[in-house]
């Protein structure tokens, strides 16, 4: 067990595949048909957004809340390449992918509960002629989690390889270039950390406030 445990691949791609069949389990006792029905399907989305969001999320307040913080109260000659060679890399992986698979696993979703065009135009597509408030509540949460999602690919990524010289272009960059591509890539996260919250309240809250 204790190998088992060590081993962090082992451990993820079993709890992948319990978490799969105790959903297929459920869905089977539950649904009107077996699996593959339309509710299996719902299930699975919602279950690998959920997912991703949290492998996303989680990294995001990692970085805002835990790395940012507290790296410059290390002393610079115990700091080495550790963070810059090693962590930050790593953690930047999951934390992009993270993004990725939330936002491609929410637009199949919505697409698979026939309200992604709706949601997309906050409620402007509705018919009749008026948005209903869950449709308005869960367009402004996709909406920010798109921002989101933009901002960690398209600006923070690009600016944490400069400042973590990944890389040999990057490498090659000023020192000055550098900090302020830090600088770019920390303000648009504390950005995404803000939007978070809200999001998190109209994903959250269309699903239990209508």
């Amino acid at each position: 067990m204790g190998a088992f445990l060590a081993n962090i691949r082992y451990v993820a791609w079993t709890a992948l595949a319990v978490g799969l069949a105790f959903l297929l389990y459920v869905a089977a006792q539950m649904a009107d048909q077996p699996p593959p029905s339309p509710a299996f399907y719902e299930a699975l989305l919602r279950w690998t957004h959920v997912l991703a969001g949290i492998m996303w999320i989680g990294h995001l307040y990692y970085f805002n809340f835990t790395q940012i913080p507290n790296v410059p109260k290390i002393p610079e000659e115990h700091r080495g390449p550790a963070i810059s060679k090693v962590i930050a890399p790593a953690a930047l992986f999951w934390f992009r992918w993270g993004a990725m698979f939330t936002l491609i696993t929410g637009l199949l979703l919505a697409w698979n509960q026939n309200y992604l065009w709706q949601a997309l135009t906050i409620g402007a597509a509705d018919v009749p002629s008026f948005a209903s408030p869950k449709t308005i509540f869960i367009g402004i949460g996709m909406w920010l989690a798109i921002i989101m999602w933009f901002n960690v690919w398209f600006i923070i990524w690009p600016n944490q390889q400069k400042a973590l010289g990944i890389g040999e272009v990057n490498a090659a960059l000023p020192a000055e270039v550098k900090a302020k591509s830090a600088r770019t890539a920390m303000l648009f996260s504390r950005t995404n950390t803000f939007l978070s919250v809200p999001m998190l309240v109209a994903m959250t809250g269309a699903s239990t406030l209508f």
